[in-house]
């Protein structure tokens, strides 16, 4: 049996199809339909056979992303979707009902809270949150009805790293699924399945696309649930990929390794300049002796990712002061692009959510967030010390 490929490869290999025009890259199918030979076979593909039908839930282009995405995480099945909050919508829609019952780590992107404990709440969905790293937390919120626990690691913004395999088993203990954001790792650096997770959701948009380009999520994991619950949920409900983002996030994944450990290395030696600098009480860092889940992090991930976030003396005024003095690193919120972002969490991505709960998750005035991309470390520091002098 021929040896299985590296990660690499598959992230440049795996998937394509090609056409009768045999292209050496992936097609591009800009089409909203598909032709049939005859009615007979119009009713075939309708009534679910193989086939292309409509690119709502049927593109050649988005299954190639599909199938290269699964290949790198090692699930039996993918579906792509529009956005990564939509990928966590189509999950919960496919799998929850009223009256279910979700754990969700309070260590979340903001909408995601939102997502959770707004719009699924008024459908009868309910919602508790546990801190993402005190298990006994999580098992004491678990309840009867409990369908679901999810969770992101390293968190937004703090970067603490839950136990995927400690919280599968207590999911699996409880009757429930555990459902996995892998954006801050990708399957470059961490595969959640492998240690236990049942799912494994992505903003397509961040990591994998990588350079800020267009909007992209998936699902991942048995086909059990890919397939038979939350494909059909897209062929009805329409939150799809198209297949030109799915095309872009395509040739993002070819080079997703590389830019993911060269991202890592800079991260962490920006995260170590930081945590001696006067003007910064704390980083939070998994890739840092004084992160509190260093240890955990070496086991279940291959880097410490390009996301750290860190606390400046001096409150808001001291954070805004220092983001406003930066003339390369580019304000905004979004993350994963081969460009350096900055932003203010309290006041941006958890901005919608309560004092309290931004307390809660430890979300203060001083935090600022900082996603490492490929320019040169000197360059960074010596944007970041305008501010921070």
């Amino acid at each position: 049996m021929d040896k299985p490929f590296e990660l690499s490869t598959q992230a440049v290999r795996a998937g394509q199809v090609r056409s009768e025009f045999q292209e050496h890259s992936e097609a591009l199918f800009l089409t909203s339909s598909f032709v049939f030979d005859s009615a007979a076979q119009a009713q075939a593909r309708f009534a679910g056979n193989d086939g292309l039908v409509y690119s709502r839930y049927t593109n050649p282009t988005v299954s190639m992303f599909q199938d290269r995405l699964a290949a790198l995480e090692g699930a039996e099945a993918c579906v792509a979707t529009a956005s990564g909050m939509s990928a966590i919508l189509t999950t919960a829609m496919s799998l929850l009902k009223a009256g279910d019952h979700v754990l969700c780590s309070a260590g979340v992107f903001g909408a995601t809270v939102q997502l959770f404990s707004g719009i699924l709440g008024r459908f009868g969905v309910h919602t508790s949150f546990a801190a993402p790293t005190r298990l006994e937390e999580w098992r004491r919120a678990l309840r009867k009805e409990t369908r679901l626990l999810f969770l992101e690691t390293p968190s937004n913004p703090l970067t603490e790293v839950s136990d995927i395999a400690a919280l599968a088993g207590l999911a699996r203990s409880a009757g429930a699924l555990l459902v996995v954001d892998n954006v801050f790792c990708t399957p470059a650096l961490q595969r959640p399945l492998e240690l236990g997770a049942d799912l494994v959701v992505h903003s397509a948009t961040k990591h994998l696309d990588g350079q800020g380009r267009v909007l992209g999520g998936a699902v991942l994991g048995p086909a059990r649930l890919v397939n038979e619950q939350m494909i059909p949920f897209l062929r009805t409900a329409g939150p799809s990929l198209s297949p030109f983002n799915a095309w872009v996030i395509l040739k993002g994944l070819e080079t997703l390794e590389l830019r993911m450990r060269a991202q890592s290395a800079a991260a962490l030696e920006l995260a170590r300049w930081l945590e001696g600098h006067r003007a910064v009480a704390r980083v939070h860092y998994p890739g840092l002796e004084s992160h509190p889940q260093y240890a955990l992090a070496r086991r279940q991930q291959r880097a410490g990712g390009a996301v750290l976030s860190f606390e400046v003396k001096g409150g808001r005024e001291a954070a805004w002061r220092l983001i406003d003095a930066t003339r390369l690193i580019s304000i905004t919120a979004n993350l994963g692009d081969v460009k350096s972002t900055i932003t203010h969490p309290a006041t941006t991505t958890h901005g919608r959510l309560s004092a309290e709960a931004r307390a809660a998750a430890g979300v203060g005035d001083g935090l600022v967030r900082l996603a490492v991309g490929l320019e040169a470390v000197p360059d960074l520091k010596a944007d970041l010390e305008r501010g921070l002098a």
